[in-house]
């Protein structure tokens, strides 16, 4: 009955990727490229969160 009320950790991890993903973006346009790879490992581990929480669904 109040299942619309729970919150969707996979929605919350999305978010998060795509924001990761964006500031990633960011640090390769302005040329730091160390904090770019920083930035695209954290969001493959985020990504890779999704992956098993869609898999335990």
């Amino acid at each position: 009955m109040f299942s619309i009320f729970k919150s969707d950790p996979a929605k919350k991890l999305d978010k998060l990727y795509r924001s990761k993903l964006e500031e990633a973006m960011h640090a390769q346009r302005s040329g730091n490229i160390e904090g770019y790879s920083q930035l695209s490992t954290e969001a493959d581990a985020i990504y890779k969160q999704i992956l098993e929480l869609k898999k335990a669904e």
